[in-house]
């Protein structure tokens, strides 16, 4: 069994409120959940209004299989033009 966790630092430009950022990371936690069965969380900077801090995480039998799941959620991520990568972090378990 392998485990992926990934770490995305995340900065949202246009947000000017908690209520604009919760729509934007609630929107985008559960098109992760839903394409690619991940667990996902905010796990830092809940108080502030631009940043968050999302974690990953992902368990199948073959560590190439988890590699490429967090890899095409990351690609996601990127491909969102209100969200702004600022540090990514992965580890397999």
């Amino acid at each position: 069994m392998v485990v992926g966790l990934c770490t995305v630092e995340l900065f949202i430009a246009e947000s000017q409120s908690l209520k604009d950022k919760r729509q934007v990371l609630h929107g985008l936690k559960e098109r992760l959940r839903s394409k690619f069965n991940l667990s996902v969380a905010e796990v830092d900077g809940q108080d502030l209004w631009q940043k968050a801090v999302l974690a990953m995480a992902c368990v199948a039998s073959e560590g190439r299989f988890v590699s490429q799941v967090l890899e095409q959620a990351m690609n996601l991520i990127k491909s969102m033009p209100v969200l702004e990568v600022v540090r990514s972090q992965q580890e397999l378990l």
